[in-house]
């Protein structure tokens, strides 16, 4: 089994500990022997002033985390993509004009670049007629919920 090295700060805790421990006992000697021990007192007092500042707990080593350079390449290329996102776009006008408001297609194909599929009325009506058969079955009993998960 090998012994690892106190650090520092464990050799100066053990130094406070072990004079507290001696003051403390010079304290109880005195305290039994019925004379007051000034120097015993004063020790104990004195450990303790040098101990209450080194009792706090040193500060964990912070793990991870970033630094400032990095974080500003960061922030710099964050930017840059979004100065390309908004130099496709045209400047929108300050008062808009009274037209009707764009098709959602329209509006997806602009933000994404690419074409939304759209369904036809046609295909629109035989899935809501097949869903509607759906519900009837489920309410009858004859088959399962259409919003129950399938196995």
């Amino acid at each position: 089994m090998s012994q690892s090295t106190p650090t520092l700060a464990q050799l100066q805790r053990g130094l406070q500990l072990s004079e507290q421990i001696a003051a403390l006992e010079a304290e109880l000697a005195a305290l039994f022997s019925g004379s007051p021990a000034p120097k015993a007192v004063a020790a104990v007092a004195a450990v303790a002033a040098v101990a209450a500042p080194v009792a706090k707990a040193p500060a964990a080593v912070k793990k991870g985390g970033m630094s400032a350079a990095g974080r500003a390449r960061i922030v710099a290329a964050q930017k840059a993509r979004w100065a390309k996102i908004r130099a496709g776009k045209a400047p929108a006008p300050k008062a808009p004009a009274a037209k009707a408001p764009a098709a959602p297609a329209a509006k997806a194909a602009k933000v994404t670049g690419k074409k939304k599929r759209v369904v036809s009325p046609e295909v629109k009506a035989k899935l809501a007629a097949a869903m509607k058969a759906r519900w009837a079955a489920a309410k009858a009993g004859k088959g399962p919920s259409p919003t129950s998960k399938k196995k």
